[in-house]
């Protein structure tokens, strides 16, 4: 990893998503950054800038990072299987049984090391992810994270209910190891950091996100969790939770559903109305995971209703719901999903927009770490050059077209060059 957090200036063609609705582009232009933040965009490089060093990629496209809003490292190793199940049997299945397995540190270092390097390697730069409930293999997780250069939330699940015997802790031990944990991580990683991490409501009692709730507001952690993404599970959280409203009260009962907590929530593919006036007014943001919502069978996600209210939507691969970390291909999926949306279940809301698709997988989710995901001026400089010529032919287009073909045809992307927070990965 090279620092660039000195004055730089990528010339190529450029292209991001200051909002929803529209791209802006500069073919041949200067991305400036300097101390690892943006100065601005320009089609001829400044007088003042005429001594800082000028990487020329030519006619590559170069895009923001993108951002992996939900992803399940521990989970990586079995991507692609039990696609023909739903969620709760795909979870007794395969994912409880697999992450079981990081009780044993040596195994969970060799497939931690495995899942970094794919990330790394991948157009992401910024990622919220869950690692399991064992301390000790989250912390190697985090510490190889770390030396990606990415930027992460890295969160020790908790399940004290409701879970195999062997991937099940006592309330007290879930609490007490959840305290060690953030006390040995906090502090220590320059660009990795801890997110409290309950697995799901079926899987934490009351005693447990009580304390997690008075954790996350006196440590000022944030938090991640997954909510109503299979009618099987909403129906099961009703039995649980006769008290409250509806899925997301559970969470904001014992305050981990955002208002002053930064909060994502996976899914919510069936939220109620009160549901999502709570998640815009709470400022929750939602990982949408098109892909993952497909392979086990949950259903499409309302995200033009999201957009028109102003919730905050990023882009999730779930990792091994979804079989690839591509961000690229979430997008694709998200734009086809909502195509079926507006055919299937309501006519009244439009699809997806290229420009909507991107800005929830750059802006959309790296506002969760507050200005990432643009190049806008203040704006973290994280970016990834993509080289494209191989899939353009002999057309003449736009740098718009250029991305959509990259979107669809090539999830890998070609990648060039990517840097995060200023700094050069490859």
């Amino acid at each position: 990893m090279l620092n660039s957090r000195k004055p730089l200036a990528l010339k190529g063609d450029i292209l991001y998503t200051p909002s929803a609705e529209r791209f802006v582009s500069v073919t041949g232009g200067y991305l400036v950054c300097d101390g690892g933040l943006i100065e601005g965009i320009f089609e001829e490089l400044p007088e003042r800038y005429s001594n800082i060093e000028v990487i020329d990629f030519g006619y590559k496209l170069i895009i923001p990072g993108l951002v992996d809003l939900h992803v399940h490292a521990p989970q990586f190793t079995y991507r692609g299987l039990g696609m023909d199940l739903e969620l709760l049997p795909w979870l007794e299945t395969y994912a409880y049984k697999e992450e079981a397995k990081y009780a044993d540190t040596v195994y969970a270092e060799a497939a931690y090391n495995v899942f970094c390097a794919a990330l790394k390697n991948s157009a992401t730069t910024h990622a919220a992810v869950f690692a399991t409930l064992h301390s000790g293999a989250t912390r190697i997780l985090m510490d190889l994270l770390e030396g990606t250069g990415l930027h992460t939330f890295v969160g020790k699940v908790n399940m004290d209910r409701n879970s195999p015997a062997n991937l099940t802790q006592t309330t007290q031990e879930s609490i007490s190891d959840t305290e060690f944990w953030l006390g040995a991580v906090r502090g220590k990683y320059e660009r990795t950091r801890p997110i409290l991490s309950p697995r799901f409501a079926p899987t934490c009692t009351d005693a447990l996100m009580e304390a997690l709730g008075k954790a996350a507001l006196c440590c000022g952690v944030p938090v991640q969790s997954h909510m109503s993404e299979n009618r099987a599970e909403i129906a099961w959280v009703r039995e649980l939770h006769p008290d409250c409203r509806y899925y997301g009260d559970v969470f904001d009962k014992y305050g981990l559903f955002g208002k002053g907590v930064p909060t994502i929530m996976a899914h919510c593919v069936y939220p109620e109305e009160r549901e999502l006036e709570l998640i815009r007014d709470n400022g929750v943001f939602v990982a949408h995971c098109p892909q993952s919502n497909i392979n086990i069978s949950s259903g499409i996600a309302p995200v033009r209703e999201m957009l028109d209210r102003g919730i905050r939507v990023g882009l999730g691969s779930d990792v091994a719901g979804g079989s690839s970390l591509s961000i690229f291909r979430g997008m694709s999926d998200a734009i086809q999903v909502s195509k079926l949306y507006s055919i299937l279940v309501d006519k009244t809301k439009k699809p997806l927009t290229l420009p909507e698709a991107f800005y929830m997988a750059t802006k959309g989710g790296g506002s969760f770490w507050g200005k990432v995901g643009s190049f806008e001026p203040g704006f973290d400089m994280s970016a990834v050059v993509l080289d494209d010529e191989v899939l353009n032919g002999a057309y003449d287009l736009t740098l718009e077209q250029r991305l959509e073909r990259i979107v669809y045809l090539s999830p890998d992307g070609h990648i060039a060059a990517k840097y995060a927070g200023g700094n050069q990965i490859f």
